[in-house]
């Protein structure tokens, strides 16, 4: 089966094909094609590529590459994006796959690499002459199960306790704490704008990073979130201190799995942890709730999300080479920067 080759502007038109596929070999919300069209729309430099095999029954394959340099290819990887817009559900055929598309893609393709797997979606081992594995991260998440009282039990002594004492020290200051939920693309343009001004209280505004309205990351994160609430794939979780947004967590979710994308929270409320005690709320609604089955952070693991769970996995990059003796030179120069440094 050959690849066939198109700009990435065209999964709109192929939309039903690559959502198919993608419900059965990575059914999370954000690798769906209107979240990536929005990323595209946002991010993409007009240069990315469609790459798809398919049979008699539809596709068998498909991802979103982008040219890296002369000879260099890579997944379209936007830093909005947990994991790379992958879908090769066979793992004993990946590297067959990938030799199969460096001899489609246009030029001499020297290497293809494929950012950020899930090592729960492909197990490997990948080893061989032309194929590189690397770690990128290890990633954390909370499996739902045995009722909320059971799991808050079984995290640290210090989480528990702390969440009562501040949530004590919010109520005896006169405000009271709540949560709400944002599913619907109404209330989508309000949130957006809240969780910018929750950004901008802290070290992000610092670094011009934090998300606003009418900059990039805000216009996808609005209309991303739009369409996923519309198709009933989005939450947006909000933790008020009385009338005041104070912690925030945007959410997309499929079939059994919620992911959290971004959390914020107002600085000026860091002594009381907004951020813990929204999520301590949220975790029991949606431990009641008993819809989902995973909740997944998708991000480097921190000390925080030990205190929410002992569940950690690997998240790698897997690059192929077109000759073996590619990899061999590039693995001699990684030695000989290595022994400069």
């Amino acid at each position: 089966m050959d690849w066939k080759l198109v700009p990435a502007r065209q999964l709109a038109a192929l939309a039903a094909k690559w959502d198919a596929l993608q419900a059965k070999a990575l059914p999370h919300a954000f690798l769906r094609s209107d979240f990536l069209l929005c990323l595209l729309e946002q991010f993409g430099q007009g240069r990315e590529l469609l790459a798809y095999r398919e049979d008699g029954a539809g596709w068998t394959a498909a991802l979103l590459i982008q040219p890296q340099g002369k000879g260099r290819w890579n997944s379209f990887q936007p830093s909005q994006l947990p994991l790379g817009p992958v879908l090769l559900p066979d793992d004993e055929g990946i590297e067959a796959a990938l030799q199969s598309l460096l001899r489609a893609l246009p030029g001499v393709a020297l290497s293809v690499g494929l950012t950020q797997l899930d090592s729960l979606v492909h197990a490997g081992p990948y080893e061989g002459p032309r194929l590189r594995r690397q770690h990128y991260i290890d990633t954390a998440w909370v499996d739902v199960e045995n009722g909320f009282e059971a799991y808050w039990e079984s995290r640290g002594k210090n989480l528990r306790q702390n969440t009562r004492k501040q949530l004590k020290k919010v109520e005896a200051g006169g405000a009271t704490p709540r949560l709400d939920m944002i599913d619907t693309p109404e209330g989508v343009a309000t949130a957006i704008k809240q969780y910018g001004v929750l950004e901008a209280s802290g070290w992000k505004a610092e670094l011009g990073t934090a998300i606003s309205e009418d900059g990039a990351q805000g216009r996808f994160y609005r209309q991303a979130l739009e369409s996923a609430a519309a198709a009933g794939r989005a939450r947006i979780y909000r933790y008020w201190f009385g009338d005041e947004v104070v912690a925030m967590d945007l959410c997309v979710h499929q079939e059994d799995c919620l992911v959290i994308l971004k959390t914020a929270y107002q600085q000026a409320h860091q002594a009381v942890s907004p951020s813990t005690l929204m999520r301590a709320e949220e975790f029991k609604l949606l431990f009641d709730e008993g819809r989902f089955k995973r909740i997944e952070f998708f991000g480097r693991v921190m000390e925080w999300h030990t205190r929410w769970t002992d569940n950690s996995r690997q998240l790698f990059h897997l690059t192929a080479y077109r000759w073996g003796w590619l990899k061999a030179l590039q693995d001699w120069l990684n030695r000989s920067k290595t022994r400069a440094a």
